[in-house]
């Protein structure tokens, strides 16, 4: 099932022994278009330091009671790196975070997570595999891979905020046709399937999805997302209704309109 990161906001974090906080934000890779970290805001726990939680860590969610179970502590929560929520994240940084709660690292694979679908399955243990310990880095490895973090530490930062987007333009190949007002995300692999378009300045506020791989290019300094798409094809999609739940249906007529390629036969 897909859902809105604007929703999500605000779920609750719960650690094996007790609350951490509220999601604030969520940082995706806007490479592979998939939340790689939930920013969660610790409240007056931690005095309002805001911490990052991998989607690894998450267990199944509590969508009623919108909690979100996740499998660490909150002394290794307490005493996990200190990382500016307001500045871009680093790979030295993400390396750091990593090592420290012993997760695999998600880069260097094929797929979204490594050479997995999804953020647990790159875990010990998911559905039969061995519970081995986690593998144990030797410095050797943790400093070559800081060295190569750190010929890229200049490089155009690729994890976003997904609050930060929100707002955005987006610019068709022949006109303005709304902006962001939301992220669409599958909850089992956290990959974002959609963007949510206002088109209220041109198309009398009716919503429009547009598929984050038909993005061309984004300025970030400008706020705007251009897509490879008429603002013709995008007004003559299927009819997005943010109030009922996206069927694969729906989505199957959506990407047939386009004449593009679905993402879950791929």
């Amino acid at each position: 099932m897909l859902r809105n990161t604007n929703d999500l906001q605000g779920y609750a974090i719960q650690a094996t022994d007790g609350p951490i906080g509220h999601v604030k934000d969520f940082y995706f890779d806007d490479q592979a278009w998939v939340i790689r970290y939930l920013v969660v805001d610790t409240g007056t726990w931690l005095s309002s330091r805001e911490v990052l939680v991998s989607p690894v860590a998450l267990g199944q969610p509590n969508w009623s009671d919108k909690v979100l179970p996740a499998s660490m502590t909150k002394e290794q929560v307490k005493n996990s790196p200190d990382i500016d929520t307001n500045k871009p994240v680093s790979r030295q940084h993400e390396i750091e975070y990593l090592n420290y709660y012993s997760y695999p690292y998600y880069w260097g694979g094929s797929s979204l997570w490594g050479g997995e679908m999804g953020p647990n399955m790159i875990m010990p243990g998911y559905e039969g595999r061995a519970a081995a310990p986690p593998p144990v880095r030797t410095e050797a490895e943790i400093e070559q891979e800081q060295e190569r973090a750190a010929t890229r530490e200049h490089a155009d930062p690729h994890l976003r905020s997904c609050k930060a987007v929100v707002g955005y333009h987006i610019h068709a190949s022949d006109g303005d046709i709304g902006h962001v007002q939301g992220l669409l995300v599958d909850e089992e692999t956290w990959a974002i399937r959609y963007l949510v378009v206002d088109t209220s300045n041109w198309w009398l506020g009716h919503k429009v999805l547009i598929v984050p791989q038909w993005v061309d290019n984004i300025s970030w300094a400008d706020a705007k997302v251009s897509v490879n798409l008429t603002r013709q094809a995008v007004q003559n999609a299927p009819v997005y209704n943010p109030a009922v739940s996206l069927e694969r249906k729906h989505e199957d007529d959506f990407f047939k309109h386009h004449g593009r390629a679905n993402y879950w036969d791929h």
